[in-house]
């Protein structure tokens, strides 16, 4: 959020270790050139560069009435195309702004080119251009990248919203300093004989080179805050410098006095804690974060000031290139993850001298069905693993310590599959669920309606799960099949689990199952409907005791119930229909309704 405007602010503090070189206004800006970090502190409310001016870009005024507080301005020019941003560090209980201005004069910044003016209310540690150091891709206190050419020139204004002060660093970043990692910036900018701020890490040598054609005498100071005091015994062009401090020498000359100044930080080196191996269960596809690993490599050490980053190398750590995804893939067995802490305020301040195991046990992966059908005809079945692993103990709960087992029972089977290794135990069960499927058969075909479409109905006294086709088609789980015209069809059942197929041939036709030849005109004959459809039918019809009563062909008009002329008594008759089949046999149709009854 936009921070409120009433403030109270005090005065000179300092970032980390290093102590803070009071920045000067817009029209003394300091110089950079260089991506080393850049350790700055700010000292009063500071002119106002702007004229009165209630707003610039996204900055507003504080509590001077001014839009200037503690603020510290830096100059630079492009010497390279490409990205640019940069990062600026500060103690995360502390709020800093800042606008950056593409201008070569003071008197016409214009509008800032980018400009950040969100309070720190999430007591974040950087502010800046491009991408936060610490991951974060949601940082509210980031700007795009800046796409510069060579030759553009840039004031860097940096202002305290808060009230404490300790000071802050500046890091350059982005590609242009991966392609021009010696001339992204123009050096010629800086005239000061010592040159621009110095960081280096804790333990590096600094000397500082004053040497000037002519000189009678060199004087060295030293400022921690206090002042510039006199340092005795440096009186040489060079000098090595002892610890962080703004640094002062005078060239003494006949004609002159020449006096520089530069300001010296020491960054401190991380010393990474020991870490723990890590060992346990590994599944395909499972990630091990690498998140938690970082209380230990951060042990002892300011966790605000230093970030850690793993490797799979250990050249990749010591160079802080490759990272591994915090979400890290196990590829299972034995790796050594590499670590790298790394000073915020300055990269160049690393330690990569740890590291640590993953041993990730493989968990079983079974493979095999969780369901099983045993054929009847067959009685038995394999179930189990049939490509065990030989570092792998089997058990089932039927007693068996092989990795597969021969059942011929229905049930349910449990294989548990055991990896030990270096005490850690994985395992992984599969239950087997087991039925038992019988050879299809057909027991019985419905036919319903007595009509030019029928709806046939397939039955089956066989247990098991089966499936159903007509004339070829597709088979359907359903034993109903609707708008069958009459004639022959071939019917053809097969059991799901591969246990048997039966194929058979059925007529479908239509006949009435009572006729009454009363003289009423209604169903006065006995006929079947769709005889035409079949080659050279004939319909024999016998009595209960098996007498030969009547033998029609498709062109007969029906029966009328007589035999010999004289009308028989009502009863149930029964009748077989014959044809010839597409191999030239004469066939019984199967599968008909048998029977019908005559009433008078």
């Amino acid at each position: 959020m936009l921070k409120p405007i009433i403030r109270i602010v005090l005065l000179l503090l300092f970032w980390q270790t290093a102590q803070g070189q009071v920045a000067q206004d817009c029209t003394q800006a300091i110089p950079i050139c260089s991506n080393t970090p850049v350790n700055g502190g700010t000292d009063g409310f500071g002119t106002d560069d702007f004229n009165g001016a209630s707003s610039s870009g996204c900055l507003e005024q504080t509590t001077t009435g001014a839009i200037e507080s503690n603020s510290a301005w830096y100059r630079f020019r492009t010497a390279e195309a490409g990205q640019l941003g940069f990062n600026i560090g500060h103690n995360s209980n502390e709020d800093w702004d800042f606008a950056l201005y593409q201008a070569t004069d003071c008197n016409n910044l214009g509008d800032p080119v980018r400009c950040n003016f969100f309070d720190n209310s999430e007591n974040t540690s950087f502010i800046g251009v491009g991408e936060d150091p610490t991951g974060d891709e949601d940082s509210v206190h980031y700007e795009d990248w800046l796409q510069v050419e060579a030759g553009e020139e840039y004031y860097l204004f940096i202002n305290n919203f808060s009230n404490i002060n300790s000071g802050f660093s500046i890091q350059f970043t982005g590609n242009v300093w991966v392609d021009y990692p010696n001339s992204a910036l123009d050096c010629s900018i800086v005239s000061n004989l010592l040159g621009p701020p110095i960081t280096v890490c804790e333990g590096e040598t600094v000397v500082l080179d004053a040497t000037t054609t002519g000189a009678a005498g060199y004087e060295w100071y030293r400022d921690e805050g206090t002042g510039f005091q006199l340092i005795s015994g440096a009186n040489g062009a060079t000098y090595t410098v002892p610890g962080s401090g703004n640094y002062r020498v005078v060239v003494l000359t006949s004609a002159e006095q020449i006096v520089s100044d530069v300001q010296v930080g020491f960054n401190e080196v991380p010393v990474t804690g020991m870490l723990s191996d890590e060992t346990f269960c590994h599944e395909p596809g499972m990630t091990f974060d690498l998140n938690t690993k970082n209380g230990e490599a951060l042990s002892g050490i300011d966790p605000g000031a230093f970030v850690v980053s793993y490797h799979s190398t250990q050249a990749d750590a010591h160079a802080g290139i490759a990272p591994l995804e915090r979400n890290h893939v196990l590829s299972g067995g034995s790796e050594t993850i590499y670590v790298r802490t790394t000073s915020l305020a300055n990269p160049d301040c690393y330690d990569a001298s740890q590291s640590f195991d993953i041993n990730a046990i493989a968990t079983p992966v079974l493979t095999f069905d969780e369901q099983a059908v045993i054929c009847e005809a067959v009685g038995s079945l394999e179930i189990g693993e049939t490509q065990p692993n030989p570092n792998y103990t089997y058990q089932w709960n039927t007693g068996e310590q092989t990795p597969s087992i021969l059942i011929s029972e229905a049930g349910e089977y449990i294989l548990t599959v055991t990896h030990q290794s270096n005490g850690i135990v994985c395992e992984a069960s599969r239950t087997v669920v087991v039925e038992i499927s019988t050879v299809p058969q057909i027991s019985s075909i419905d036919i319903a309606d007595m009509s030019v479409n029928n709806t046939v109905t397939i039955n089956t006294d066989s247990d098991g799960t089966y499936e159903f086709s007509l004339d070829g088609t597709d088979f359907q789980s359903s034993n109903v099949f609707q708008g069958v015209p009459p004639g022959v069809h071939t019917i053809r059942m097969r059991d799901l689990y591969g246990c048997g197929e039966v194929e058979e041939d059925i007529v479908v036709v239509g006949f009435l199952t009572a006729f009454s030849p009363n003289g009423d005109v209604l169903n006065e004959t006995w006929q079947i409907e769709g005889l035409s459809t079949l080659n050279s039918p004939i319909v024999t019809i016998y009595d209960r005791y098996g007498k030969l009563i009547k033998q029609m062909n498709e062109f007969d008009a029906g029966w009328d119930g007589n035999f010999q002329g004289k009308p028989l008594p009502s009863t149930d008759y029964w009748f077989k229909l014959s044809y010839i089949d597409a191999d030239g046999n004469r066939t019984v149709a199967k599968y008909l309704q048998s029977h019908f009854s005559l009433r008078r």
